[in-house]
């Protein structure tokens, strides 16, 4: 660990520099564990950067206390590392987070926390990237986003939404419905946090929807397969533009894979929409002090608002490659949207030692899937330097 000057002070405060022999991996949810994992197995180390004070902080600090897993186990364990034996069939929260802390012990990952990532950037004439945290700065020839797509909550801009006289949050700091009992409560927005349009049982047949999805993506075209899932949907739950949740004309599956909006599997809100417990209206059309307006005319009065509107990912607000996307380094990887332009199951490798990992829209199979690819790539690079080295010393 050596010092260097801060370049964009007037005083002489010091930063701390290390180089990395390794990959510079930055975020400690399931996907940088998951690469880091990959990247052990053969043999390479890794330097993990964290902003929060644990692994997974997604997990453990923005969301809800019943959450439970959507899809079966088996479709969200990590690479190398099964989950215990003993688990249910759908994890809950606690026993997920349990699942991370064991497999960081058990590959002996060791973040960096509280390290804020401010700017990463390549330097062409080094061929190592630069990452700039609060107090230190580390280089390194390779660097992989592992922030993922939920690294931010979005907050829409409704209008006079600061009018309103109750809380306004969003879901990421939403713990339990307790906090809101006997209050009418206005939920904006449609995700797996509030409501998607597209609604499949979580199983049909006694087994889980994802995988009979999987089994036929196997072997029958994805149109086909989206028609077979909305026609057993449809004669298990009804039919739910009835009830105001009209389904768009793409299918659930093509739509998932396209824009990355997961369609809900039903646990029980469809039920207590029904049942008339949640009411679904249209858009938001204005905010009043005691209330909402929407679209459709209808004004209502609610005590609290609850905005499930999802999260983004805050990869332009530190990877400085969009400044230089059209120089020739080559380093048009991301959109302005921070996700990687090339589709799966190719959106893993940029240039210049750029990678990025779980940015699928695919969820933990999509991760396991690029931690893989991502270790193999890296791992071929690292033993041919490691062979050049040696030859250097010979001579």
């Amino acid at each position: 660990m050596g010092s260097c000057k801060q370049e964009d002070r007037r005083d002489h405060d010091e930063f701390n520099c290390l180089f990395v022999p390794g990959p510079i991996i930055v975020g400690a949810g399931p996907s940088g564990l998951a690469v880091a994992a990959c990247l052990q197995q053969h043999g390479v180390s890794s330097l993990i950067l964290e902003r929060s004070d644990c692994i997974a902080s997604l997990w453990q600090q923005r969301t809800y206390d019943r959450l439970k897993l959507h899809l079966p186990k088996q479709f969200c364990q990590l690479p190398l590392l099964n989950f215990p034996h003993y688990f249910p069939k759908y994890p809950t929260k606690r026993q997920f987070i349990s699942y991370m802390d064991s497999y960081a012990k058990h590959f002996s990952i060791h973040p960096k926390f509280r390290q804020s990532v401010l700017r990463a950037e390549f330097d062409a004439l080094t061929r190592l990237w630069t990452v700039q945290t609060q107090d230190s700065h580390f280089f390194s020839r390779w660097l992989i986003v592992a922030t993922g797509e939920n690294a931010e909550p979005v907050i829409p801009e409704i209008q006079g939404i600061h009018r309103f006289r109750g809380p306004v949050l969003h879901t990421s700091v939403y713990k339990s419905g307790s906090e809101f009992e006997k209050q009418r409560v206005l939920v904006v927005g449609c995700g797996n946090s509030g409501m998607e349009v597209h609604i499949l049982p979580r199983e049909m047949f006694g087994v889980s929807t994802f995988s009979i999805a999987m089994l036929l993506i196997k072997w029958l075209p994805l149109r086909l397969v989206d028609k077979f899932l909305l026609l057993v949907a449809n004669f298990t739950l009804g039919n739910t533009d009835k009830l105001g949740l009209r389904r768009p004309k793409t299918g659930p599956i093509e739509l998932k894979n396209a824009t990355g909006k997961t369609p809900v599997l039903d646990v029980g809100a469809l039920s207590q929409i029904k049942a008339g417990k949640i009411k679904v209206v249209e858009g938001v059309k204005e905010i009043t002090k005691n209330g909402a307006k929407f679209v459709d005319g209808q004004e209502r009065e609610f005590d609290s608002i609850i905005l499930a509107t999802g999260y983004k990912s805050n990869v332009p607000t530190w990877l400085k490659i969009f400044e230089l996307s059209f120089s020739s380094q080559g380093t048009d990887f991301f959109t302005q949207d921070g996700m990687p332009k090339p589709a799966f199951p190719n959106g893993w490798k940029g240039e210049n030692g750029l990678y990025a990992v779980g940015f699928t829209r695919r969820g933990l199979l999509g991760t396991s899937s690029d931690a893989r690819n991502i270790a193999r790539d890296i791992a071929d690079q690292w033993r041919i330097i490691n062979k050049d080295i040696r030859i250097k010393k010979e001579q």
